[in-house]
């Protein structure tokens, strides 16, 4: 958790983001880092976690983390607890809340709270455009021999 909160720090004090820190651990050694970097590459995508699984990934030639585990500043947000959900990571350790990322002016809170609801009732209009094409290239992949599943 120490790394994880140096790299918030180091966020903080370069200006890149905010000060969020991240890393990721496969028995004992951290095979992934990051620190949020929104700010510095105009990404809102560039958070801490979502960085160190780039980075883990990368170093392990994959895109299965189930082995690894993440050390997070802050309690991930719903877009970072996506990732690691898709990642597979096996455990998350966070030491700030997201009430405490709240209380310092960021909406984490907010999202998980408009992910709870249906679309039609989220402050950002949700609207289904059916293309039957969409559904033949679902039908399509689920035919696909080889493919891999993730």
């Amino acid at each position: 958790m120490q790394r994880a909160v140096e790299l918030s720090a180091k966020a903080l004090t370069s200006d890149r983001g905010g000060p969020f820190g991240a890393i990721i651990v496969m028995e004992d050694e951290i095979v992934g880092s990051g620190y949020n970097q929104v700010v510095s590459t105009n990404d809102p995508t560039a958070h801490a976690e979502i960085l160190a699984i780039r980075d883990a990934c990368r170093y392990l030639a994959t895109y299965d983390l189930d082995q690894c585990e993440i050390y997070c500043s802050c309690e991930p947000c719903p877009m970072c607890l996506g990732a690691i959900y898709w990642s597979r990571i096996s455990r998350i350790y966070y030491s700030n809340t997201r009430m405490d990322a709240a209380s310092i002016g960021f909406e984490d809170d907010f999202f998980f709270r408009e992910i709870a609801k249906l679309p039609g009732h989220r402050s950002i209009p949700s609207i289904r455009v059916v293309d039957p094409s969409s559904l033949t290239v679902f039908r399509d992949w689920e035919k696909k021999i080889p493919r891999i599943n993730y």
